[in-house]
């Protein structure tokens, strides 16, 4: 009888996509991450996907001390690999983005794998009433926003990632993007199997149909064969179809509010927990076994926890 196969769930607890005030469940504040990432942990997610965001605001911040307070405490409560942003937001410069992997080593971080349009403000018109102006300025603005990728950015990003043992989670939101993977594979500037994360929806990047899901995964076939980690992850309400159409395909899955504050129509997530368990259910509906933590590091070939600086 063949062993099940492990499936990695992945949880992006808080990010840049969605603002504050789109969601009174969206953990902003040091110890609401610290309890979201916890209660992930508690429901499934092998990985802890973390940005950081001004206690003030809101306002995403790569400032490594807005890191600080929330890090230990995490690693100290559960055994989850943390992964540590290299994006933070498209209005950053990429060595702000790169200062907390810089100073934190973790065990995996983001890395976005090509510049792009990064349209955010359709938002503007399911979320007209918002708490601080430069949400809106932040919505707005993306109309004429490129997210800068340069193959430098991704190459300072992968030199000094490496020099640390950190491995990558490679967020490919295009095609193109697993082409720019390929490149650096090719140049040997990532060793071992590539974790490659393939993002759906976002406007600027490849579409949520379920064709561009397969299209993907044709790509990286083609171009990885079968060297290569695959998860799935499908942006607002395309997030849990998408990861159940992944999984059943084959992949592993990322679920978290930065990515969708739904967990249903018209129904807003209370937690980030609440999607972990809800992409739970369906992976075991299918047979499939979720990965630990520790059985999650060996499929993705990490450092392990005790190497980290935090």
């Amino acid at each position: 009888m063949a062993a099940q196969r492990k499936v990695i769930i992945t949880c992006a607890v808080t990010g840049a996509i969605h603002t504050p005030t789109m969601s009174p469940h969206l953990p902003v504040t040091a110890q609401e991450i610290i309890d979201d990432s916890i209660a992930a942990a508690e429901a499934g997610a092998a990985v802890l996907h973390l940005h950081a965001r001004d206690p003030r605001d809101g306002r995403p911040s790569q400032d490594p001390e807005m890191f600080r307070p929330f890090l230990p405490a995490i690693r100290n409560a559960c055994d989850a690999v943390i992964n540590i942003t290299t994006g933070g937001s498209p209005h950053m410069t990429v060595e702000e983005r790169m200062r907390p992997a810089m100073v934190f080593e973790p065990e995996l971080a983001s890395l976005n794998m090509g510049s792009m349009n990064f349209g955010l403000f359709p938002m503007l018109k399911r979320f007209p009433e918002l708490r601080h102006e430069w949400e809106r300025q932040h919505l707005e603005n993306s109309r004429d926003l490129v997210f800068k990728n340069t193959y430098k950015d991704i190459e300072a990003i992968l030199t000094n990632g490496a020099r640390n043992g950190t491995r990558f989670e490679f967020e490919c939101y295009d095609t193109s993007h697993l082409y720019n993977l390929a490149h650096f594979v090719e140049r040997g500037l990532v060793a071992g199997r590539p974790f490659i994360q393939t993002v759906f929806g976002i406007l600027g990047g490849i579409g949520p149909h379920v064709e561009d899901l397969m299209h993907m995964r044709r790509t990286a076939d083609r171009l990885f064969g079968d060297s290569y980690e695959w998860s799935v992850l499908g942006a607002g309400r395309n997030q849990i179809p998408l990861a159940t159409i992944g999984l059943a395909s084959g992949s592993h899955a990322r679920v978290g509010l930065e990515d969708s504050l739904w967990i249903g129509p018209g129904q807003l997530a209370t937690s980030n927990a609440e999607q972990v368990r809800r992409i739970r259910q369906v992976a075991e509906a299918l047979g499939l076994q979720v990965a630990t933590p520790d059985e999650a590091r060996e499929i993705l070939g990490l450092k392990g926890a005790d190497k980290v600086a935090f």
